[in-house]
């Protein structure tokens, strides 16, 4: 099969689509013929090595862990599925031609495979950081990059459960913010002037890491009510970087719940071939997406 493999770290450029041994579904897992992988920040960081402190990767590795496909191998023990059946979910060395997975659901129908490939992990990440933010009906919420996919989630999520929401996003994307219920507004100089004139600030969201969590800690009153998937700084000023993955299962049913009830839509920016992954990398490192971007398999 083919396979998106890298053998040192570094930038894109060390992505190479290569000859690979099938996987096998293991106890508890299932292998499905990939259709559409999702492309997640996550990958290329690791990609460029800075999770070794953390989490040491054994050198070549895949790349990947959202996908949609069809069932095509069943492990022992893994129930609720057969094959032929179209899921998706997250499992490991997803930009290849097969994937195991450890987290699956039965996809929506009213989804295509390249739509399903970029939800598991960003409606994951989207419900975790919202319940550890605290917020309920009736507050605000301040989401900083609102307009990628982990912020298009949880502006969504945010609506259907009765929370307001301030979204930062470029010029480009205000209508697209408003479309999915958020108050928008700019970055750029004065921004936090332009939110704090928008009202009281319950909590705030940084999904962008660029550079605002001093506002955002301004605009909120505590640190602790400040939450980042991406800006290191975290720790030094006492606000709270979210990287432990929440179940999984849960995310994706509610993702199927959302989706078949029409409260959950998270367009395709962009769908690339197997063999271009390294542009999905650098598209997906220059940020200022409007929804997800997938790799086709």
């Amino acid at each position: 099969m083919k396979k998106v493999s890298f053998a040192a770290f570094g930038g894109p450029d060390v992505l190479r689509l290569m000859d690979a041994e099938e996987p096998h579904a293991g106890p508890g897992r299932i292998r499905i013929a990939v259709r559409a992988a999702g492309v997640n920040p996550v990958d290329w960081r690791i990609r460029e090595g800075q999770f070794q402190q953390i989490s040491p990767l054994a050198l070549p590795a895949g790349v990947g862990q959202d996908a949609a496909g069809v069932v095509d191998e069943i492990g022992e023990g893994a129930e609720g599925v057969e094959i032929g059946d179209p899921v998706f979910g997250v499992g490991s060395d997803t930009y290849a031609e097969f994937a195991v997975l450890s987290s699956w659901a039965r996809m929506p129908e009213a989804l295509t495979f390249e739509e399903a490939a970029g939800y598991p992990s960003v409606m994951e990440t989207a419900l975790r950081i919202i319940r550890e933010a605290g917020v309920s009906s009736g507050q605000t919420l301040l989401v900083n990059g609102a307009s990628g996919g982990v912020g298009s989630a949880v502006l969504q999520i945010a609506r259907d459960r009765g929370i307001a929401v301030i979204g930062t996003a470029g010029a480009a994307n205000q209508d697209y913010l408003r479309g999915l219920g958020a108050v928008a507004t700019t970055y750029g100089e004065g921004w936090a002037e332009r939110v704090r004139r928008l009202g009281r600030v319950d909590a705030a969201l940084d999904l962008a890491g660029s550079g605002v969590l001093r506002e955002l800690v301004e605009l909120t009153g505590d640190p602790q009510k400040v939450i980042t998937i991406a800006d290191p700084a975290a720790r030094e000023l006492g606000v709270r970087f979210s990287g432990a993955a929440g179940s999984m299962t849960d995310a994706l049913t509610e993702a199927a719940r959302l989706i078949s009830e029409g409260g959950l839509h998270i367009p395709v920016a962009r769908s690339y071939p197997l063999a271009e992954a390294a542009a999905a990398h650098i598209d997906s490192q220059a940020g200022h997406t409007r929804g997800r971007r997938v790799i086709i398999v």
